[in-house]
């Protein structure tokens, strides 16, 4: 018999979200609805740059490779 593990619930990040978008429509924060959504778009952002950091690594390896 196999154990199968399946979470379907949210995550941290929506949470917060809906944590702050209720205090900002309640009118209990004053902030821009840039950082009441960053829950949501900061964790796509932080995987883009590391896969933009890892991407220049290989290449500057490549071209060292290359050159030899």
């Amino acid at each position: 018999m196999a154990n199968e593990s399946r979470s379907s619930g949210i995550g941290i990040g929506m949470v917060l979200f809906i944590v702050f978008l209720v205090l900002k429509l309640t009118g209990t924060i004053d902030w821009s609805w840039w950082w009441v959504t960053s829950p949501l778009w900061i964790p796509f952002a932080v995987a883009v740059v590391i896969l933009g950091v890892v991407g220049l690594i290989g290449s500057i390896v490549e071209f060292i490779r290359y050159n030899k």
